[in-house]
């Protein structure tokens, strides 16, 4: 294979460097952001989207490595139900800043399609996209049936439909194959690179023989982390895509002046998630509406283990947390989220976080 080949393949050095990521400031490793454009209590979601370009175009400025939004679904407190449609909102607004899916679901969607979107948003913004793929539909069961429209793949066909999709994203279907003859256009030079995310040990093992970098949704499941990303690096094969392992974990994070004041924040958050798994997701609530809530003891001990995967408090002290969130999984990356109520406050806290490692100048020089 030819160093052009290789390029317009996905593969080789031009690859890898594309994975991985370019630590800024003090930080020890790369730092991005994992964003849903969350719509609050009070809000609309035109704000909302407003607001996570506006979060974008800061956190290029403030020196993050990439901006990830996910694909949600029949949820009002999240407003990124499309993510190709969003990136390429981002893209035109941005200049530097790696934006990707964190992730596309896969099974609800024919993996042409998303060669497709992904091709196009490549062709927009080249050498800026990343396609993330998560197997979970994203959703509720009824949704995610009315989303698939009678296809009868699932979660359980994922590799077959990963298979697929690189396939087209390389146009290299093997002889005698049915879709032979089929281009995903447009197609350029390049592609984005593919990952692989999870919560459990399915897709950090499928990533690990494939030789594809993984994302791991510790912000939801912390207790599965360590075992995944050991399950990635023990199952790692290395491909033309990566030699090494290369592993993100999604840590929720949040800063303010004070541990009081950032716990506050994240209360709203913890709200929205014990919604969420009571079945009654909704828009984010307000710290106040989280204080006054009337929780039950097995709902507040489902807050108290949320919080146990959070890292708040001052923006040193979260630095610190997130330092050793880091050693003790051996991530490659941090890709911080915060979806606390107000715009205001998150936006100062990816701000703060920024500052602690140095990234950029002080939040309101950045912002003046």
């Amino acid at each position: 294979m030819t160093s052009e080949d290789q390029q317009t393949h996905g593969t080789g050095p031009g690859a890898e460097v594309a994975i991985r990521g370019t630590a800024r400031g003090t930080a020890p490793a790369p730092l991005s952001i994992l964003d849903l454009a969350t719509v609050g209590s009070g809000y609309t979601p035109a704000e909302a989207l407003a607001a996570t370009t506006t979060l974008a175009r800061e956190a290029e400025r403030w020196g993050y490595h990439r901006f990830w939004v996910a694909e949600h679904h029949g949820m009002p407190g999240v407003a990124s139900s499309s993510p190709p449609v969003l990136l390429a909102h981002l893209g035109a607004r941005t200049t530097t800043l790696r934006l990707g899916s964190g992730g596309v679901m896969l099974p609800n969607h024919a993996p042409l399609t998303v060669a497709e979107q992904f091709g196009l948003l490549e062709a927009l913004h080249p050498g800026r996209i990343d396609l993330g793929l998560g197997r979970a539909p994203g959703t509720d069961p009824a949704t995610a049936r009315a989303l698939r429209r009678g296809r009868t793949d699932g979660p359980d066909e994922f590799p077959q439909q990963l298979a697929e999709l690189t396939h087209f994203l390389d146009g290299d279907f093997p002889a005698g194959h049915p879709y032979r003859g089929l281009t995903a256009v447009p197609k350029g030079e390049g592609r984005p690179p593919v990952w692989l995310l999870g919560s459990s040990g399915f897709s950090a093992q499928l990533a690990g023989r494939l030789g594809l970098p993984f994302a791991f949704a510790h912000h939801f499941s912390g207790a599965n982390t360590i075992p995944a990303l050991d399950l990635y690096r023990s199952s790692f094969r290395p491909s033309a895509v990566l030699s090494e392992p290369y592993a993100l974990i999604g840590v929720t994070a949040v800063a303010a002046d004070d541990e009081p004041a950032a716990r506050r924040l994240a209360r709203s958050a913890a709200l929205a998630m014990l919604r969420l798994r009571r079945g009654t997701p909704g828009p984010i609530p307000t710290p106040e509406e989280a204080e006054e809530y009337p929780y039950s003891p097995a709902e507040a001990d489902f807050v108290d283990t949320w919080f146990e995967n959070v890292v708040l408090g001052a923006p040193g002290r979260v630095a610190d947390g997130l330092e050793a969130l880091r050693k003790r999984t051996g991530a490659d990356e941090l890709m911080v989220t915060s979806h606390v109520h107000g715009h205001e406050a998150r936006l100062r806290s990816y701000g703060l976080i920024a500052e602690a490692y140095g990234l950029t100048a002080s939040v309101a020089e950045a912002s003046a």
